[in-house]
């Protein structure tokens, strides 16, 4: 575990930054927290900009760190689905706020450059 003797608040505060910054990660918790599940090329064709070896590295990442299950059915061709977990919708309401505090900033700079 992290620990951060002089400030473990910004600790933890950077541990949970971790999770969901980036350019990619907050639009697939997006497309997952609707709760269905998404195969691999789903998500793709979602987020058309993201590189196949982006999408694969934060999809190991977030499965590593239990917000996300891959679940693999044995059949041919492989079948492949990625599902928010239960651990993973706590994520819903943080990024919620956060989306909602981008929006309120992009107004507040138009308003400032008027």
């Amino acid at each position: 575990m992290l620990k951060d003797k002089k400030n473990p608040q910004q600790c933890q505060i950077v541990v949970a930054l971790n999770m969901i910054v980036g350019k990619w990660k907050p639009i697939i918790l997006d497309h997952l927290l609707h709760g269905e599940p998404l195969r691999f090329n789903e998500l793709k064709k979602l987020i058309p900009d993201i590189t196949q070896r982006m999408l694969t590295m934060h999809l190991r990442e977030l499965e590593e760190h239990d917000i996300l299950t891959r679940t693999v059915y044995p059949q041919v061709p492989p079948k492949v689905e990625y599902r928010i977990t239960e651990y993973g919708m706590t994520l819903q309401p943080m990024l919620k706020t956060m989306q909602q505090w981008g929006a309120n900033h992009i107004e507040h700079m138009k308003e400032k450059d008027n």
